[in-house]
């Protein structure tokens, strides 16, 4: 009598591809990570706001929250406006600082003390050369930024050109008028040239909230029209957004941002292609709802644990942004070198 066939011999696949057969390993949700980090960022804070207290708290503790808050405000402003700015260009290297944001703003730095003077410059109230500066940088660049990205033929060739070629020009006007000023105030000029979070004024801090606060208000109420417009014009348009208004306020958020950021601490040019790219990789769909969020987040967890590191491991006194740059530029090559310009 034959034998009956064996569970091999009937089975329409090799039983090596038979266990192979099995449930994909489901990514991390964006929720988890969103509540990964936010918990990483909280415990990043209290180490920073209670390790190491010494002398009087009552000096020790303001310091360190206006410190904290000026690190969670940068990291909140940079995010945002670079996930929103690479949104409306439609390209994941663009960056608000790349275009020639940082040039502008040593620029105007440089022009203020050529005119008036280091000396000068530092004697006046901060509220009033805060005000100037967020003024200069905001009209400069929503004007240039609505005129390159509202229209229908521009290529990411032209916002490439438009914006190597400002902040040559930026950094040649600079670098001549550096030549002419006189050598204790270039000593004053280079310490307004790096992102410092140690002298930042309470009341700028407060201003630069409110300011902030504003713009995320805006933003709040066309989260959901940020989707569409990542998709491309056309493709907006014909989804029944009015494609120009919400390019033109999505720009003018990203100024503001950008602007009050870089007025506060200084330029940051890498910082925010870094946690944007992290974010976009840790993001298994790119919601705004959920890739805004996880860019925060690492952008908290880059500054307040960046500067922990550095005051209480390694104990040398340097500015963090020295260290995000360097980062930050080898992540914007290997970007380039791994083709992401689409």
């Amino acid at each position: 009598m034959a034998k009956p066939p064996s569970d091999a011999a009937v089975s329409p696949l090799p039983q090596a591809m038979t266990q192979t057969r099995r449930k994909p390993v489901r990514s991390v949700s964006p929720r988890t990570w969103i509540l990964i980090l936010g918990i990483a960022s909280a415990v990043l804070v209290l180490l920073f706001m209670t390790i190491d207290l010494r002398g009087n708290l009552g000096y020790v503790l303001p310091r360190r929250a206006i410190k904290v808050g000026t690190m969670i405000l940068v990291a909140y402003a940079v995010a945002v406006s670079t996930v929103l700015f690479q949104t409306v260009t439609s390209n994941r290297i663009l960056t608000p600082s790349i275009m020639g944001f940082d040039a502008l703003y040593m620029l105007i730095q440089t022009v203020l003390v050529f005119a008036l003077g280091g000396q000068v410059l530092l004697s006046a109230p901060e509220s009033v050369r805060f005000l100037l500066e967020i003024a200069l940088m905001v009209g400069f660049s929503f004007l240039l930024y609505r005129w390159l990205f509202t229209g229908a033929g521009r290529s990411l060739h032209l916002m490439l050109l438009v914006g190597i070629v400002f902040g040559t020009m930026f950094r040649g006007f600079n670098s001549l008028l550096q030549r002419l000023i006189d050598p204790s105030e270039f000593i004053i000029l280079q310490d307004l040239f790096f992102a410092s979070f140690n002298r930042v004024d309470p009341t700028l801090l407060g201003v630069s909230i409110l300011a902030v606060a504003a713009v995320s208000v805006v933003a709040w109420r066309m989260r959901h029209q940020f989707d569409v417009l990542s998709l491309g014009r056309e493709t907006a348009i014909n989804l029944g957004v009015e494609h120009r208004s919400a390019v033109t306020k999505t720009l003018l958020i990203c100024s503001v941002l950008v602007a009050v950021s870089t007025a506060l601490v200084g330029p940051v040019t890498f910082f925010g292609l870094l946690i944007a790219s992290l974010a976009y990789q840790l993001c298994s769909r790119f919601r705004h709802t959920a890739v805004l969020p996880i860019a925060v987040f690492l952008g908290i967890i880059a500054l307040v644990g960046g500067q922990l590191v550095l005051e209480q491991v390694f104990s040398f006194d340097t500015a963090l942004s020295i260290i995000i740059e360097f980062v930050g530029g080898i992540v914007f090559i290997l970007l380039l070198l791994k083709g992401s310009i689409k």
